[in-house]
């Protein structure tokens, strides 16, 4: 049986943050079903904006044209059945590390073909308001759901919870409990 391959994406500067504790417990329910778990933080990598020169969309692209921590990641992407990405609500969106991910994911079809189509997808948030509306979270979840209906890969689920402190997150046991289901979920063929 071929183990899968799950990515961790965490978007946040905290290591041990509340959007991290998420996907750690979506990390050990994919492990619970023998998969095979990869977690890269963004924060602290070398990775630049989108320069919109269109390099990666030309015919017989080799990739994106900026040579930077994100030529690694690409090849991580391709290599893995699914993803998590893991992101706290700034400014009433994903964070800035999460947002640069994202754009610089336009180039990924330069190297593979549709790398999107079937990547079963789980995403993880966490906010500072009691409200996942007038924290903005509901907005960053939304643009998950259109980028990943739009590249046709699977949104299996999405875990997202208030939280201030770090670490807090933890108190929430439903939370906590849903995100390891969805990590089981995420990891079943």
């Amino acid at each position: 049986m071929k183990t899968n391959h799950v990515l961790v994406i965490l978007g946040s500067p905290r290591k041990k943050g509340n959007s991290a504790i998420l996907a750690q417990q979506i990390s050990q329910g994919a492990i619970s079903e023998k998969a095979e778990v990869e977690t890269i933080y963004l924060h602290g990598k070398n990775i630049a904006p989108c320069k919109a020169c269109m390099t990666c969309q030309k015919k017989g692209s080799k990739g994106c044209s900026i040579d930077d921590d994100m030529q690694e990641i690409y090849a991580k992407l391709i290599k893995a059945d699914a993803w998590v990405i893991a992101s706290p609500v700034y400014w009433f969106t994903m964070s800035a590390q999460t947002k640069i991910f994202m754009d610089r994911c336009f180039a990924l079809p330069a190297y593979h073909h549709d790398p999107f189509r079937g990547k079963r997808i789980a995403v993880a948030m966490s906010y500072g308001d009691e409200d996942a509306v007038r924290s903005g979270c509901i907005n960053a979840l939304r643009t998950f759901q259109d980028a990943y209906r739009f590249t046709r890969s699977s949104l299996v689920g999405m875990v997202y919870g208030s939280a201030m402190d770090a670490g807090e997150i933890r108190l929430n046991e439903k939370l906590m409990q849903d995100a390891y289901n969805l990590g089981k979920m995420l990891a079943a063929k």
